[in-house]
């Protein structure tokens, strides 16, 4: 019975293409471009931000625009005395109002509204640009994170299996009477001890994927693939894209929205005006009438209002150029921090892979020889395998740590894709 038998149509060649997909282990795995893509494309912040942007283009349509006109509405001059008492009709002087109001800013208030509201989405693009390198950057290192760990679940099979092999060889021994019967027990209390350092990495891989989620919702149960990323560290090309950080050029836009900010204040100064059109009904025995009135602002008390207004806003752009100097100073320190840990970690980690790890394996198989040959003793082969467990799990550490860092560096200073 053959499958082509049963499932020789296009239909049939579908459902399979979804059984297989269904499958974890069928599954495409998740490489750490694949990451940084789905992040990209599924992190909420980043959708707030996007959201954000439209917001203030949004916002800067009526920034230039006149105020809503006003319908003007009323009586004038209605008597409550004398014969025409409560007549809208029999008194020449009273008059039934309509008409319409029209507020005018003056012109250089309404330039500076313009040029804050576009300062305004420059800094709500300015604002995603540094969300966006937020999270390709926390992305990396969660994804970085998950590997090490999958890197360390991995070796543990060969440390299994290393295991079993030591406790033949002990058992070996005491088969030729050499050797303790106490000594059976040894293989099987590191066999436990793995164990229990396998259920340690099995609760950190279930948070570290709880990190990667985070971001990238439930493609982050993905079984992961690739291998460890390596950009290229340059430090004249890192120190001279520090200004390009997006932290530090987001301080552009609000700088300028500052400065028309200070402009709007200023243009508090000048009197702003409006006009009026009004239509008037009489009674019959007497003419309609228009009328026409224009008012005008008299900022006279300006040390008392515009100017402290000015002086706040000339404060907030102060503020801003202060803290601007001083993100710069710590994105440079942090560029300087994360340089000299990586070339510190570069050393550490082909320290460990051409000294530390090839020495530590080296002295298991010289403990194993003596113990096999009668002229050691279990402890000192059980010891030496500890030191090479370890070696091995540090070097794995070094390898996330450098990646790490690595990733810190290249998102932050070197990633064109900002």
């Amino acid at each position: 019975m053959s499958i082509r038998r049963y499932c020789g149509t296009r239909p049939c060649l579908a459902v399979l293409t979804l059984c297989a997909l269904a499958v974890p282990g069928l599954a495409a795995a998740l490489t750490l471009d694949e990451a940084l893509r789905l992040a990209e494309r599924e992190a909420p912040s980043l959708a707030a931000q996007a959201a954000n942007r439209d917001a203030a283009v949004q916002a800067a349509i009526p920034a230039g625009e006149l105020p809503d006109p006003k319908l003007l509405l009323g009586i004038q001059n209605f008597p409550i005395e004398g014969d025409a008492r409560g007549s809208l009709t029999r008194d020449f002087m009273t008059m039934q109002m309509v008409g319409v109001m029209q507020e005018v800013p003056n012109r250089a208030k309404r330039r500076a509204r313009v040029e804050v509201a576009q300062a305004g989405i420059n800094s709500a693009s300015a604002l995603k640009l540094v969300e966006r390198l937020k999270v390709r950057q926390e992305t990396a290192l969660a994804w970085i994170g998950s590997f090490a760990i999958e890197q360390k679940l991995q070796l543990f099979q060969s440390l299994y299996d290393e295991n079993r092999l030591l406790a033949k060889a002990v058992q070996a021994r005491l088969a030729g009477g050499r050797g303790m019967v106490i000594d059976s027990l040894a293989p099987k209390q590191e066999a436990a001890l793995l164990a229990e350092q396998e259920d340690e990495l099995e609760l950190n891989r279930e948070q570290a994927r709880a990190a990667l989620r985070r971001w990238l919702g439930a493609a982050a149960s993905e079984p992961l693939s690739g291998s460890w990323p390596s950009w290229r560290v340059d430090d004249l090309h890192f120190r001279h894209n520090l200004q390009r950080h997006p932290e530090l050029q987001a301080f552009d836009p609000m700088t300028h929205e500052a400065e028309a900010q200070v402009r709007q204040a200023e243009a508090e100064k000048k009197p702003d005006w409006s006009w009026e059109l009004a239509y008037q009904k009489r009674g019959d025995a007497f003419g309609d009438m228009v009328s026409a009135q224009f008012t005008f602002d008299l900022p006279l008390f300006t040390g008392s209002r515009q100017d402290p207004k000015i002086a706040a806003k000339r404060s907030e752009l102060l503020r801003l150029e202060a803290e601007r100097e001083a993100v710069t100073r710590e994105h440079a320190q942090e560029l300087d921090d994360d340089l000299a840990e990586y070339r510190r970690l570069d050393r550490a980690l082909a320290r460990s892979k051409q000294t530390l790890v090839p020495l530590a394996e080296e002295k298991v198989q010289l403990a194993m020889a003596d113990y096999r040959a009668g002229a050691g003793d279990l402890i000192t082969v059980i010891a030496a395998r500890r030191e090479l467990i370890e070696a091995r799990l540090k070097h794995i550490d070094l390898e996330q740590q450098r990646a790490q860092t690595n990733a810190r560096l290249y998102f932050a200073y070197g990633d064109s894709g900002q």
